[in-house]
């Protein structure tokens, strides 16, 4: 299982990945094994403000529609447009070209509370 250790993680195998008051938000590898086949990724809060845990979008696989939830606060700026035309990125490349969306951190003390790339895999191992 592919946990890189400089990206943030939530219980709900969301990831982040921070650049100042900026993050790329994506499932992680875990999440995209349970999924799936992904067929289709829907995201229209681009342009509002979302709350840490709101639901900013869904992942349709196969079997099943997943919310993906927001790791922290902020507001959505942008969706990774090539998983229109190919989904399956979130399957092959879940850290790279897989990434959902881009967001602007409106509390940056809320990073504090997601886990490290141990404490994530050690949630897996329980």
């Amino acid at each position: 299982m592919n946990i890189p250790e400089d990206l943030k993680f939530t219980k709900d195998h969301e990831w982040l990945k921070i650049d100042g008051d900026l993050a790329v938000v994506g499932i992680t590898d875990y999440a995209q094994s349970q999924l799936g086949d992904i067929a289709f990724v829907e995201v229209e809060t681009v342009g509002e403000i979302l709350e840490k845990e709101e639901s900013l979008g869904t992942i349709e696989a196969v079997k099943t529609v997943s919310e993906v939830f927001m790791p922290v606060g902020g507001e959505i700026l942008e969706f990774n447009e090539l998983l229109q035309d190919d989904p399956a990125l979130i399957n092959t490349d879940p850290y790279g070209e897989g990434w959902i969306v881009k967001v602007k951190i409106t509390d940056i003390e809320e990073v504090d509370e997601l886990l490290s790339a141990e404490d994530y895999e050690n949630l897996l191992d329980e």
